[in-house]
């Protein structure tokens, strides 16, 4: 392993998360201007607009469970370069089809970053600092998000800005490349391919040359690694049940209680309620940087507080603050009263979801999954939480058209609070424990669980 330090490393295995969050939200004010300069219809609109979310799905469901396979650094690199070739073509793209190709090689490499990075950080980490170290992720996709809509803002007066913003992307994914170059592979990947030597050296950097905790690793993630790599039968196999649950039920309810109707669709929301057009963009910006100041504090508390308090506060406030934003929406058009109370209401929304569900949910995904299917693991709840995005935001304006805006945070507000029960009921705690502490609980459970259905016969 090359001389590099810790913040080094986080750095760089988190920066996938900055395109993510770019590639995500640049759209919102690109679309704009492609739609008038490629006079597209509202079907080739909203095409422009998934295609990336079509694209992760694919990237998270081909390129994660590869990870398992050659290691989260080799294609971590990979897609660097899919990310860099997907940010031109969409930039140069002359038509259409070209643009909705290039979106979807694009949104591969998103999807592939939400699937590697919680893992690949996760199996860096520290039991005591994983909790914020992994939540990283989520810090660099909200300060992706912003960067888009500063970008968006930027080049929203040149005809041909809509190709700076989308090709703008090409930047970051160079540095990912060059950065991935010096990056380590995961002590878990190296211990498991029979590396033993690099990933004691892996370890003994990450743990500040404590050789007590190196030691107490090793042999940990040894006991792991001696078990064969599973695949989809395990998954779905009795003893990684309540993993693949957590993992299924966190990133459906991440997505259906509204976060990125709300963060892809504030300036909408800021229009309906009265704001000019201009004013709109500046509040989205506005949003974005509290955000990244909200997903901060975050990860600075992160390995204090419980998961699940977490993700319970959070649920409770989200849930709260859709049903007063709901309430403001219902009367914003005769009131100003109204649309400041349903704009604070919103920001408080995005506060909650920024501090609690939206890195929480990556966090544990990356460390509920046994190591010898973390990676497919890993993919699957991706998959699933990609799906839920796309569905959600192509329903999004037709509910919009068909409940209005009063009465469609509504049903969001009411998802929120059926999470709680989802938390309490099948979610186990993971902070301030070892990724092989947890792996031993779900096998002993397993056992367990065998063990008394033996002598019940």
């Amino acid at each position: 392993m090359r001389k590099v330090s810790t913040g080094f490393v986080y750095f760089f295995g988190a920066l996938g998360g900055l395109l993510f969050g770019y590639d995500t939200g640049v759209i919102s004010g690109a679309i704009l201007f492609i739609q008038k300069q490629m006079h597209l219809g509202s079907w080739q609109q909203g095409w422009v607009v998934s295609a990336v979310l079509l694209g992760a799905i694919l990237g998270a469901a081909i390129i994660g469970p590869s990870s398992d396979r050659y290691g989260r650094r080799k294609l971590l690199l990979l897609s660097a370069i899919i990310f860099f070739v997907g940010a031109l073509g969409s930039a140069f793209s002359p038509e259409f089809w070209t643009l909705i190709i290039s979106r979807i090689i694009l949104g591969m490499a998103v999807g592939a970053a939400s699937a590697l990075i919680p893992t690949y950080l996760a199996e860096l980490s520290p039991a005591d600092k994983r909790g914020t170290v992994s939540s990283l992720f989520q810090l660099m996709v909200m300060s992706g998000i912003l960067l888009a809509y500063i970008t968006n803002y930027s080049f929203a007066g040149i005809y041909t800005g809509w190709r700076w913003m989308l090709g703008f992307a090409a930047i970051p994914a160079a540095l990912l490349f060059l950065g991935g170059l010096i990056l380590p592979e995961s002590p878990r990947f190296l211990v498991k391919s029979g590396h033993m030597d690099q990933a004691r050296e892996v370890l003994d950097t990450m743990n500040k040359h404590d050789q007590v905790a190196v030691n107490k690793e090793v042999a940990a993630i040894e006991a792991s690694a001696k078990i064969v790599s599973g695949g989809w039968s395990e998954l779905f196999g009795k003893m990684v049940r309540p993993s693949l649950v957590i993992g299924i039920g966190l990133a459906i309810f991440q997505q259906v209680m509204g976060c990125n109707t709300v963060l892809y669709y504030a300036p909408t929301i800021f229009t309906d309620v009265g704001f000019g057009v201009n004013a709109a963009l500046l509040a989205h910006i506005g949003i974005g940087v509290f955000n990244v100041i909200v997903t901060a504090v975050a990860v600075a508390i992160m390995d204090k507080i419980d998961r699940k308090k977490m993700l319970n506060i959070g649920a409770v406030g989200m849930g709260i603050s859709l049903f007063i934003m709901s309430f403001g929406m219902k009367f914003s058009g005769g009131s100003q009263t109204a649309a400041i109370i349903s704009v604070i209401a919103l920001t408080v929304y995005i506060a909650f979801f920024s501090a609690t569900w939206g890195p929480v949910m990556w966090v544990m995904i990356g460390e509920v999954f046994p190591l010898n299917i973390r990676g497919l693991g890993n993919s699957f709840a991706s998959v699933i939480n990609w799906t839920a995005n796309m569905i959600v935001s192509l329903t999004f304006p037709s509910l919009l058209d068909f409940f209005g805006t009063g009465s469609l945070f509504i049903g969001y507000g009411v998802l929120c609070f059926v999470s709680i029960w989802f938390v309490q009921k099948k979610v186990f705690e993971t902070r301030n424990r070892s990724l092989e502490d947890i792996e031993a609980t779900l096998r002993e459970k397993a056992g367990a669980d065998e063990a008394t259905l033996s002598t019940t016969k």
